[in-house]
């Protein structure tokens, strides 16, 4: 019952870990900015994503506008996009996988090993979307603060870290996590042996013959 627990435990971080990482990848606010140099009467904040660009105007009103080519974009942000996708897409094959290894799902009830082997494989592809999720964010993240450190980047193109970088953090660390737990699961090799049985001791002999 424990390592049921522990195993449920881990797919439902492994999980809200996933849709994290999506929900991370598609907001625009991996990078921002607090003002738009002097023209701050027009637009409050600007926000920076993998897909997109958005300004949030004096009236509440956000404006975004997709990138227009992929080939212009630089190298760093391709990386991550792929990075991130690349996580997305390995945590679904891990959904499918843990889930087939749950203690409380009706497949593969006829061996067990194979089935906790199963929870070991979707805990570990939980584990390598996470690293990837967790490289992708700390990739733009260290690009964004040497950028923000750097004397020779304007004061008014300067931006923070957005708040879908601190999304992504969680969500990997809860990828990463949740996996290490499914991986508790892993079937322990114990030797069975038959119980030993008392063997009746040979009846002492009386020196009587029975016909």
């Amino acid at each position: 019952m424990a390592s049921g627990g522990l195993q449920l435990l881990g797919f439902v971080l492994a999980f809200l870990g996933w849709i994290g990482i999506i929900i991370s990848t598609a907001m625009p606010q991996w990078k921002m900015a607090s003002y738009a140099g002097d023209n701050i009467v027009t637009a409050q904040a600007l926000y920076e994503g993998l897909w997109m660009s958005c300004a949030m105007q004096s009236t509440g009103q956000i404006q975004c506008k997709v990138y227009d080519s992929l080939l212009k974009l630089e190298s760093s942000l391709q990386a991550t996009r792929a990075l991130m996708v690349a996580a997305i897409l390995l945590g679904l094959v891990a959904v499918f996988v843990a889930v087939t290894g749950m203690k409380c799902m009706k497949c593969m009830e006829d061996d067990q090993v194979k089935k906790m082997w199963m929870a070991v494989f979707g805990g570990v592809i939980f584990i390598i979307a996470g690293m990837a999720a967790l490289v992708a964010t700390s990739w733009y993240g260290n690009r964004v603060a040497r950028a923000f450190y750097d004397p020779f980047t304007p004061v008014n193109t300067r931006f923070e870290f957005g708040s879908a970088l601190f999304i992504g953090w969680a969500a990997a660390s809860l990828a990463i996590l949740g996996g290490a737990f499914l991986c508790c699961s892993c079937p322990r090799r114990e030797t069975s042996y038959p119980p030993s049985r008392g063997y009746p001791k040979n009846a002492p002999s009386t020196g009587k013959d029975y016909v």
